[in-house]
């Protein structure tokens, strides 16, 4: 089991706690996140100090809070189809970061990613055609699904990084922004650095 904590030095820190959480996924460790009427009552009291924002696809073989062990008030999570950042995602990225004071920001994307195939090989319409269109401005034609998952979490954290806000927390060392990738058959997060 690992400690569970509420605070954290570095966004360094954060990475190795969600990792540990992952390993105990991984291993078929019941989740251990607090999910307690009393943490409940906790955060319904004194709100929420989560110490990660995780941005993530909105598939439902993606479930976040589980793939790292996390439980109420310890993630603040963004899902959209994906993983691909837009006006609102962007403004709720900046939100977990500067007014709820996460110390690190994670596109997690995740392998056989429905978008990403839905952008490589189909004619999409519709509201579904801004998401493949803005997977398909990051990845060259014939590109291979697994290059393709990882250039598009890259193209998230870029679009994040144009953010004056998210800047200037990620150059004060305030936030770090960093990708990974979820392999949805083994629970698997690799991060991208």
């Amino acid at each position: 089991d690992i400690e569970k904590k509420t605070s954290f030095e570095s966004s360094q820190e954060v990475i190795s706690y969600l990792q540990q959480g992952n390993d105990q996924f991984v291993n078929n460790i019941i989740n251990t996140g607090d999910v307690s009427q009393e943490k409940r009552t906790s955060t319904a009291q004194n709100g929420q100090h989560p110490y990660a924002t995780i941005v993530t696809c909105s598939d439902s073989r993606v479930p976040a809070e589980h793939i790292f062990n996390a439980g109420i008030g310890e993630l603040f999570v963004i899902r959209t189809a994906g993983n691909v950042i837009g006006d609102h995602e962007l403004g709720s990225i900046e939100y977990g970061a500067e007014h709820l004071n996460t110390k690190l920001v994670v596109v997690l994307g995740h392998t056989q990613c429905g978008a990403v195939d839905a952008a490589l090989n189909s004619e999409n319409h519709g509201y579904i055609k801004t998401i493949t269109d803005k997977i398909l401005s990051c990845v060259p034609q014939n590109c291979d699904p697994r290059e393709a998952e990882k250039l598009n979490v890259q193209n998230s954290i870029n679009d994040i990084l144009k953010s004056d806000i998210m800047t200037e927390l990620v150059n004060t060392d305030k936030t770090r922004v960093v990708g990974a990738i979820y392999d949805i058959q083994t629970g698997k997060v690799s991060f991208m650095e």
